[in-house]
Protein backbone atom coordinates (compact mmCIF):
# COMPACT_ATOMS: atom_id res chain seq x y z
CA UNK A 1 0.00 0.00 0.00
CA UNK A 2 1.30 3.44 -0.90
CA UNK A 3 0.97 6.01 1.89
CA UNK A 4 -0.69 9.39 1.30
CA UNK A 5 1.92 12.05 0.54
CA UNK A 6 4.22 9.64 -1.31
CA UNK A 7 5.74 10.98 -4.53
CA UNK A 8 5.21 8.59 -7.45
CA UNK A 9 5.98 8.31 -11.14
CA UNK A 10 3.38 6.85 -13.48
CA UNK A 11 4.59 3.92 -15.56
CA UNK A 12 5.28 5.01 -19.15
CA UNK A 13 3.46 2.23 -20.98
CA UNK A 14 1.72 2.32 -24.35
CA UNK A 15 -0.35 -0.15 -26.40
CA UNK A 16 1.94 0.54 -29.33
CA UNK A 17 4.88 -1.01 -27.43
CA UNK A 18 3.09 -3.62 -25.33
CA UNK A 19 0.61 -4.91 -27.87
CA UNK A 20 -3.19 -5.10 -27.66
CA UNK A 21 -4.30 -4.06 -24.21
CA UNK A 22 -6.82 -1.94 -22.37
CA UNK A 23 -5.06 0.91 -20.56
CA UNK A 24 -7.09 2.95 -18.07
CA UNK A 25 -4.34 5.46 -17.24
CA UNK A 26 -4.55 8.72 -19.23
CA UNK A 27 -1.71 9.11 -21.72
CA UNK A 28 -0.87 12.65 -20.56
CA UNK A 29 0.29 11.43 -17.12
CA UNK A 30 2.39 8.45 -18.27
CA UNK A 31 6.00 9.05 -17.22
CA UNK A 32 4.97 12.02 -15.05
CA UNK A 33 5.40 12.59 -11.31
CA UNK A 34 2.54 13.15 -8.89
CA UNK A 35 1.61 12.74 -5.24
CA UNK A 36 -0.69 10.10 -3.77
CA UNK A 37 -3.53 11.78 -1.88
CA UNK A 38 -5.55 8.80 -0.67
CA UNK A 39 -6.27 5.11 -1.11
CA UNK A 40 -9.78 4.72 -2.54
CA UNK A 41 -10.15 0.98 -1.90
CA UNK A 42 -9.32 -2.20 -3.80
CA UNK A 43 -11.13 -2.95 -7.05
CA UNK A 44 -11.03 -5.58 -9.80
CA UNK A 45 -8.42 -4.68 -12.41
CA UNK A 46 -10.38 -3.16 -15.33
CA UNK A 47 -7.52 -3.96 -17.71
CA UNK A 48 -8.22 -7.68 -17.15
CA UNK A 49 -12.02 -7.30 -17.01
CA UNK A 50 -11.93 -5.72 -20.49
CA UNK A 51 -10.68 -9.04 -21.90
CA UNK A 52 -12.89 -11.30 -19.75
CA UNK A 53 -9.94 -12.54 -17.70
CA UNK A 54 -9.86 -13.22 -13.98
CA UNK A 55 -9.24 -9.80 -12.43
CA UNK A 56 -7.30 -9.48 -9.17
CA UNK A 57 -8.34 -6.70 -6.83
CA UNK A 58 -5.82 -3.86 -6.88
CA UNK A 59 -5.39 -0.73 -4.77
CA UNK A 60 -6.73 2.40 -6.45
CA UNK A 61 -5.46 5.86 -5.50
CA UNK A 62 -6.20 9.51 -6.07
CA UNK A 63 -2.96 10.98 -7.45
CA UNK A 64 -2.50 14.74 -7.71
CA UNK A 65 -0.44 16.36 -10.48
CA UNK A 66 0.55 19.99 -10.77
CA UNK A 67 -1.08 21.30 -13.92
CA UNK A 68 2.12 23.12 -14.83
CA UNK A 69 4.02 19.78 -14.79
CA UNK A 70 1.69 18.33 -17.42
CA UNK A 71 1.10 21.26 -19.78
CA UNK A 72 3.04 24.43 -20.44
CA UNK A 73 1.27 27.75 -20.41
CA UNK A 74 -2.38 28.69 -20.04
CA UNK A 75 -4.43 28.55 -16.88
CA UNK A 76 -3.52 29.32 -13.30
CA UNK A 77 -0.16 27.88 -12.19
CA UNK A 78 -1.69 26.74 -8.88
CA UNK A 79 -4.21 24.39 -10.55
CA UNK A 80 -3.96 20.68 -9.79
CA UNK A 81 -5.30 17.65 -11.64
CA UNK A 82 -6.63 14.67 -9.69
CA UNK A 83 -6.66 11.25 -11.35
CA UNK A 84 -7.59 7.75 -10.16
CA UNK A 85 -4.73 5.33 -10.88
CA UNK A 86 -4.23 1.67 -9.96
CA UNK A 87 -1.11 0.72 -7.97
CA UNK A 88 0.73 -1.32 -10.67
CA UNK A 89 1.05 1.93 -12.64
CA UNK A 90 2.85 3.75 -9.83
CA UNK A 91 6.50 3.65 -8.76
CA UNK A 92 7.62 5.49 -5.63
CA UNK A 93 10.27 8.16 -6.26
CA UNK A 94 12.38 10.35 -4.03
CA UNK A 95 10.69 13.64 -3.12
Amino acid sequence: MIAPGTRVRVRDDWPETRGPCHIRTPHYVRGERGTVLRHLGDFANPEDLAFGRAAPRLPLYHVRFARSDLWDGGGPAADDILIEIFEPWLDEVAA
